[in-house]
């Protein structure tokens, strides 16, 4: 639950106040501060204060999102990205355990995978397939298109370098860039909220942000290149950078989600 407070100092509302299961909170907070620390990296909501299960944000004024805006936060998100993590899977420092996508469990590693395929089937798309039956959003035939493109994720046919600023494996991410999680401000520009911060490829922060429309994601994305270019094949790898959201979607809210995972997965498959 999050809602605004009053600034004692002031009276302004201008900070907000999120109750969450304790690790929740834990996770998120740990989640923003990593994301905070890239060096000229995309801006990130300020944490005021932070208890067991509550946190509290400096509120972000919220403007339209311009073309300018959008291409300046693609080469600041590059920036974040090139920050780097230990490897595939890590949790933000501070944080241990698993970590969460909203609802959903988020598998998180303390060792580093085999690879970014390993990881990917392993942690990012198996791991939802159950429940996505169990509520009929994904049929039996279904689940087999979603094993099958697994398999193929899992035996590196889909493994590719990360983007050019990215020197290390894994890349700093934020884990749920759908639009919502990313305000747009007169004074900070794209900023970014309820992180799922963990470290993997770069391209799936990008594909996610075209699941439900970021504004202007063209020039996010070309800015981004601009300064951190995509390697080869990127454009033909969104979908598939897109599957965790999508099967994360079909196990927590069922519906068309499910199909559109199948969709998505058959591309792969």
């Amino acid at each position: 639950m999050t809602r605004p407070v009053t600034d004692p100092q002031d009276g302004a509302v201008d900070i907000f106040r999120k109750t969450d299961d304790p690790r929740a909170v834990a996770f998120e907070a740990a989640g923003l501060r990593w994301l905070a620390e890239a060096e000229a990296g995309a801006a990130v909501a300020e944490i005021v204060d932070e208890s067991p299960g509550v946190l509290q944000t400096r509120r972000v004024r919220e403007t339209a999102a311009t073309a300018a805006a959008a291409e300046d936060f693609g080469r600041a998100l590059a920036r974040t990205h090139a920050a780097g993590a230990p490897h595939h899977g890590c949790p933000p420092p501070g944080f241990a355990g698993e970590g969460f996508m909203g609802r959903a469990p988020l598998p998180l590693r303390a060792e580093p995978p085999g690879s970014w395929g390993e990881f990917y089937a392993t942690d990012r798309v198996l791991p939802y397939l159950t429940a996505a039956r169990q509520n009929g959003s994904i049929d039996d035939d279904g689940a087999r298109t979603v094993e099958r493109c697994a398999g193929r994720i899992d035996d590196g046919e889909f493994d590719a370098p990360q983007p050019g600023l990215v020197t290390g494996v894994a890349a700093r991410l934020h884990g749920d860039l759908w639009s919502g999680n990313v305000l747009w401000s007169p004074e900070t520009g794209g900023t970014l909220i309820d992180p799922a911060a963990q470290g993997g490829h770069a391209e799936s922060d990008l594909a996610q942000l075209s699941v439900f429309g970021a504004p202007h994601r063209e020039r996010i994305v070309a800015a981004y290149h601009e300064v951190s270019p995509l390697a080869a094949g990127w454009a033909d790898r969104v979908g598939l950078h897109q599957l965790h959201m999508l099967i994360v979607h079909a196990a927590l809210f069922g519906g068309g989600y499910g199909a559109q995972t199948v969709s998505v997965a058959a591309q792969y498959a």
